[in-house]
Parts: structure tokens; C-alpha cells; sequence
């Protein structure tokens, strides 16, 4: 799945600690809230971009000191204005008819609050970005997912009744919110309140009395997904335009099989 990122930084004073090439790495890394689907691939060989297929931001900040400080302070927050360079500091500046183009448009980065570089007074940064539609393949900033899992659903089951200390034992063994206790006629009982919860620690057969008293096993045709999104797109339109992508490769690939010749 597709994203925005920054591709090209061109430089025009930095005179922090950070080189050149390391803050182009750390720009380049910033998520970027923009739908890819509303841009098209960058041509290869084009290195200005046009509306249609490149976002520009700015950044633009200097150190300066704070006259009104305590001279006896030694805290850089007092000391310093804009002495932190974060991601916040990033402004979009449209290209072409960007403004006509997307009028409801808030691109921006993901997170307001990603440390990208430390100032001192007289130290400045100022540098333009070009961010470029791209694929995780080609480069891990293109990655839509911070972690993208799967697993099979747990199946516990209780071969026999469990009460009283041994079922608070039990409990402890698994996840919270896996084994419930139940007080059934002045007795506590344990029962698999949500077997989702496990995470197959296997802890149950550490204890003598308990392990031949679970089972524990999979449900082998129940896949549980688990996708966290860096924030460009939410996991279930990340997920839909997977399964869209899935689909289109299926289909090229039926399609070759058809038009293979018959011997």
C-alpha cells in the first residue's frame, strides 16, 4: 500500500550539529498525513514534481536566546526560543493549484511532537522537502504499518472442574481477562471467560496439579490480524486497499496463465 514521504531535501542553511545527510534521514522518516490515493507516481527523471503527484513543505526556524531569562537558569527551555526543531515546524507550501486542487486539505505530519533536530542560539535550519508517492518495497519510510501480525485464535479448554484456590492459581496463569472466576453455590469456579486474550504462555503447565487439567490448542481456520498503522491511513482502509492490491495481483496473474499458448 502506497504513501507519501519525503524524498527529496534540498538545503538551504544548516549550520546545526546535525549534517546535512543525517536530518534528510530523519525527514525523511516523518509520516506524513496524506491520502496517497488523491496523488499519482512521481515520473522517473522528474526532479521538480508537479501538483499532481508531489507535496512541498518548509522548514524554516532559527535559535535565538530569551533576553527575559533568569541568568542564574540553566534549564535550555527558559534559556532558548525554538531551541527543539520538531516536526510541528514543518508547513505545507502548495505547489501549482494545490490550494483549488485539495481546499479541505490539513497536510501535515502525523505527530506535531517528533524531535527532529537541538538548536543553540544563532544555529538555524532551513530546508524545503519534496514528499513523493512510494511503496514500503522501495523504501522502509513508504511502510503505511509501524507492525503488521497474525495469529491463530487460542482454544482453552477446562477438562475438568477447577475450584476454589486452584482456580485463583489458574487465573494468575493466563492473561488478564482469559479465565473468569464464578461463584457457583459458595464456590469459586473457573471458566474461559475469552480465550482471544491468551498469548500462549504456557505458564498452566508449570503447576502440577494444573496441567493435565487444560488443553490448550488452536482454532487452525481462524486468523486474527493485527495491523498498527503509523497514522498516514487508518488499519481498516489500509487492510481494504491491501486486499484491493491482493485482488489486481491475482487477477495479472490469471490473466498471463490465459494467455499462455495450448501446446
Amino acid at each position: 500500500v502506497p504513501t507519501m514521504a519525503v524524498e527529496k531535501v534540498f538545503v538551504y542553511n544548516n549550520t546545526s550539529i546535525v549534517q546535512d545527510e543525517i536530518l534528510a534521514h530523519r525527514l525523511g522518516l516523518i509520516p506524513i498525513r496524506a491520502d496517497p490515493r488523491l496523488f499519482e507516481y512521481r515520473n522517473q527523471g522528474d526532479e521538480e514534481g508537479t501538483e499532481i503527484d508531489t507535496l512541498q513543505f518548509q522548514l524554516k526556524i532559527k535559535c535565538s536566546r530569551n533576553p527575559r531569562a533568569a541568568k542564574e537558569s540553566s534549564d535550555p527551555n527558559e534559556l532558548y526560543f525554538n531551541h527543539k526543531v520538531y516536526s510541528k515546524h514543518m508547513t505545507w507550501v502548495p505547489l501549482g493549484n494545490q490550494t483549488d486542487l485539495f481546499p479541505d486539505a490539513d497536510f501535515r505530519p502525523v505527530h506535531d511532537d517528533i524531535l527532529v533536530a537541538l538548536l543553540r542560539p544563532g544555529q538555524e535550519i532551513d530546508v524545503l522537502m519534496h514528499c513523493v508517492k512510494g511503496v514500503g518495497k522501495d523504501h522502509a519510510k513508504f511502510s503505511p504499518v509501524a507492525t503488521a501480525s497474525y495469529r491463530l485464535l487460542p482454544d482453552i479448554t477446562l477438562l475438568q472442574p477447577i475450584e476454589d484456590e486452584a482456580a485463583e492459581v489458574l487465573q494468575k496463569c493466563f492473561s488478564p481477562g482469559v479465565i473468569e472466576i464464578q461463584n457457583i453455590k459458595g464456590k469459586k469456579v473457573a471458566r474461559v471467560a475469552n480465550a482471544r486474550l491468551d498469548t500462549f504462555s504456557r505458564e498452566v503447565f508449570r503447576h502440577e496439579g494444573l496441567k493435565n487439567l487444560v488443553r490448550l490448542a488452536r482454532v487452525r481456520n481462524h486468523y486474527i490480524f493485527s495491523v498498527e498503522s503509523t497514522g498516514i491511513l487508518p488499519p481498516d482502509v489500509l487492510v481494504s486497499e491491501a486486499i484491493k492490491i491482493l485482488m489486481g495481483k491475482c487477477q495479472r496473474f490469471l490473466n498471463e496463465l490465459d494467455s499462455l499458448p495450448m501446446d
